[in-house]
Order: C-alpha cells, then structure tokens, then sequence
C-alpha cells in the first residue's frame, strides 16, 4: 500500500469482487469513503462492510442504475469505472451476447462518466479511472479469440484519451489503465503457467493516480505492472515530451 493518504469519496464500480473489490480496499485503507457497486447484491454488500462502505446495487449497462446511484451519491472526487465482462469467445458469434460486451464495458463506462464527471466540474476537479486491458493492442494469441472484449477495451482506452483532452481544461483528469493480467475468476481457466500480474499492482496505480500526482499523464494509457508509480514518476516528462504510453499509428 502507498502511504499517501487521500480523502473524499470514491465510487468502484464491479467492486464486488477480483479487482475491482482490491481496489475499493485499497482506497478505503487510504481513507477515502468507498462506494461499491455492482450486480450480485451479496458481494457487494460483503465488500462494503469489509471496508465500512457504501453498497449499490445495480447494472453499468442499465441507465437507470447508473441514474439511481448517481442520484444516491452525488459528485463523488474519485470515479473508478472497472466493471467488465469477457463476451463469448467465438470471434463471429453470437450477436446478443457480443454487443452486450460493449453495453458492460464500453456503454457502462460512458454513462458512468457521463453522469459523474458534470458533477466534479461543478466542484471543480476530480479523477477518473477507466479500466482497459492490454488486449487493446496486444496480437490475438494463438487458438479462437474473442472480438468482443479486445473491441470493447480498446474503444474504453480510444474514449478515455479523447475525454481526457476535453475535461482537463476543467481539472477532471481522466486515465486508462490495464490492471495487467491478473488472476480472477474471468482469468483463472489460463492455468498456473500465466504471466499473472500480481493483484496489488492495480490497487497501488489507482491509489497513485488518486492522489493527483500524476495528472500531467491524463488521458495516457498505464499499466499497473509496467508502470509503477514509483517508477512512473520519474518518467512523466519523458511520456508527455515523447508521446510515450499511447496508442498509435506507427508508420
């Protein structure tokens, strides 16, 4: 854990377990007042008590949940939009089960943002915290491979750099992060020969992240195992001067 403390409120959503629940720990154990959200009501009410935080219940994809908690809470200083799903592994499938990949992970993310950020250029500031993943831009791996899930992060990185450019004039930082490849239960069928990243690298980025340090980097794309913000901080006017941590074109 870092030791920078932080206050104010944050809100994680699929923060009922894997690593959105070490997320809302870790920014709990920080001092910020966590709101867990996510689908199954007994997770995440576990993991609010754990941390003596406030349980939501309710579906990124559905815009009346997104409404609801955004009603309940208010402007919140920290928006952690990590709730996600992994979509059907054949890459020309089923067409319900596909988009609804991108109504979880990209859709969910837009409303949270749209619903969320207003409100911290109201109060003047706030962080935003998207969770992408490297399958964005990383080649398919061998054997069938999902279309959905790396389409879906990869348009969560693409809509948080473009959002980053608009709201940081308003001092609402946002970033796009890859947890690394951690193992959970959307991963654990990898086996034990994966490259696993070890769960606290995350946590530790966005408590980073959290506390404002970073802001010059809003809008770059992170990784918590290949960035760590000890390490990071000695990079930040390399990335900015250098273009660095973002995806392009290389021609």
């Amino acid at each position: 854990m870092l030791s920078a403390e932080l206050r104010g409120t944050a809100l994680v959503t699929g923060g009922g377990r894997g690593i959105g629940a070490n997320i809302a720990r870790e920014l709990a154990h920080a001092g910020m007042d966590v709101v867990v959200t996510g689908r199954t009501a007994e997770e995440v009410r576990a993991v609010a008590e754990e941390i003596g935080g406030r349980a939501l219940v309710g579906d990124v994809s559905k815009r009346e949940d997104v409404a609801r908690w955004c009603g309940d809470v208010g402007a919140v200083d920290l928006l952690v939009n990590n709730a996600g799903i992994s979509g059907p592994e054949d890459p020309l499938g089923d067409v319900d089960a596909w988009w609804h990949t991108f109504e979880v992970n990209v859709l969910g993310t837009y409303m949270c943002c749209r619903a969320f950020a207003p409100l911290m250029v109201e109060r003047g500031g706030g962080r935003i915290v998207n969770v992408a993943s490297g399958s964005a831009y990383l080649p398919p791996r061998d054997g069938p491979n999902s279309t959905a899930y790396p389409a879906s992060k990869a348009a969560v990185h693409r809509f948080s750099e473009v959002l980053a450019a608009s709201l940081t004039p308003q001092s609402v930082f946002v970033f796009s992060i890859s947890p690394g490849l951690v193992r959970t239960a959307m991963t654990s069928w990898l086996g034990d020969d994966a490259p696993w990243t070890p769960p606290e690298c995350a946590p530790r980025l966005v408590h980073a992240l959290a506390t404002g340090e970073f802001d010059r980097l809003a809008g770059r794309y992170l990784h918590a195992e290949h960035d760590p913000p000890e390490q990071l901080r000695e990079r930040i006017d390399a990335i900015v001067e250098d273009d660095l941590n973002a995806i392009r074109l290389r021609r």
